[in-house]
Protein backbone atom coordinates (compact mmCIF):
# COMPACT_ATOMS: atom_id res chain seq x y z
CA UNK A 1 0.00 0.00 0.00
CA UNK A 2 1.29 3.44 -0.92
CA UNK A 3 1.50 6.19 1.67
CA UNK A 4 0.60 9.56 0.13
CA UNK A 5 0.65 12.88 1.97
CA UNK A 6 -0.59 16.23 0.72
CA UNK A 7 1.23 19.00 2.56
CA UNK A 8 -0.25 22.46 2.91
CA UNK A 9 -2.52 24.75 4.90
CA UNK A 10 -5.68 23.67 3.07
CA UNK A 11 -5.67 26.24 0.26
CA UNK A 12 -7.34 25.72 -3.13
CA UNK A 13 -4.11 24.37 -4.67
CA UNK A 14 -3.70 21.88 -1.81
CA UNK A 15 -7.21 20.61 -2.48
CA UNK A 16 -6.41 20.29 -6.20
CA UNK A 17 -3.30 18.22 -5.43
CA UNK A 18 -5.32 15.95 -3.14
CA UNK A 19 -8.03 15.49 -5.81
CA UNK A 20 -5.43 14.69 -8.49
CA UNK A 21 -3.76 12.16 -6.19
CA UNK A 22 -7.09 10.48 -5.45
CA UNK A 23 -7.97 10.34 -9.17
CA UNK A 24 -4.57 8.83 -10.02
CA UNK A 25 -4.92 6.17 -7.33
CA UNK A 26 -8.39 5.23 -8.60
CA UNK A 27 -7.29 5.23 -12.24
CA UNK A 28 -4.35 2.94 -11.48
CA UNK A 29 -6.34 0.68 -9.16
CA UNK A 30 -3.70 0.76 -6.43
CA UNK A 31 -4.17 0.74 -2.69
CA UNK A 32 -3.10 3.95 -1.05
CA UNK A 33 -3.56 5.86 2.16
CA UNK A 34 -3.94 9.57 1.37
CA UNK A 35 -3.52 11.98 4.27
CA UNK A 36 -3.72 15.76 4.43
CA UNK A 37 -1.00 17.33 6.55
CA UNK A 38 -1.89 20.86 7.61
CA UNK A 39 0.25 21.26 10.74
CA UNK A 40 3.15 23.57 9.87
CA UNK A 41 5.48 21.76 12.29
CA UNK A 42 4.99 18.48 10.42
CA UNK A 43 5.18 20.14 6.98
CA UNK A 44 8.56 21.65 7.92
CA UNK A 45 9.98 18.18 8.64
CA UNK A 46 9.87 17.58 4.86
CA UNK A 47 12.06 20.65 4.12
CA UNK A 48 9.54 22.13 1.68
CA UNK A 49 10.29 25.60 0.37
CA UNK A 50 6.66 26.17 -0.62
CA UNK A 51 3.30 24.42 -0.53
CA UNK A 52 1.42 22.52 -1.77
CA UNK A 53 3.63 19.49 -1.43
CA UNK A 54 3.13 15.88 -2.40
CA UNK A 55 4.91 13.06 -0.60
CA UNK A 56 4.77 9.43 -1.74
CA UNK A 57 6.24 6.78 0.57
CA UNK A 58 8.17 9.43 2.57
CA UNK A 59 9.71 10.97 -0.59
CA UNK A 60 8.86 14.54 -1.59
CA UNK A 61 7.97 14.33 -5.28
CA UNK A 62 6.53 17.82 -5.81
CA UNK A 63 6.37 21.16 -4.03
CA UNK A 64 5.18 24.65 -4.78
CA UNK A 65 2.90 23.75 -7.69
CA UNK A 66 -0.02 21.61 -8.77
CA UNK A 67 1.27 18.57 -10.72
CA UNK A 68 -0.54 17.12 -13.72
CA UNK A 69 -2.42 13.84 -13.34
CA UNK A 70 0.13 12.21 -15.67
CA UNK A 71 3.01 13.29 -13.41
CA UNK A 72 1.28 11.87 -10.35
CA UNK A 73 0.63 8.61 -12.19
CA UNK A 74 4.32 8.34 -13.07
CA UNK A 75 5.34 9.00 -9.46
CA UNK A 76 2.89 6.39 -8.19
CA UNK A 77 4.23 3.83 -10.67
CA UNK A 78 7.82 4.63 -9.62
CA UNK A 79 6.89 4.26 -5.95
CA UNK A 80 5.25 0.87 -6.59
CA UNK A 81 8.37 -0.37 -8.39
CA UNK A 82 10.60 0.79 -5.55
CA UNK A 83 8.42 -0.87 -2.89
Amino acid sequence: MLDIKVLGPGCANCKKVEAIAQQAVLAMGVEANIAKITQMEEILTYNLLSTPGLVINSKVVCSGRVPSPAEVGTWLADAMEAA
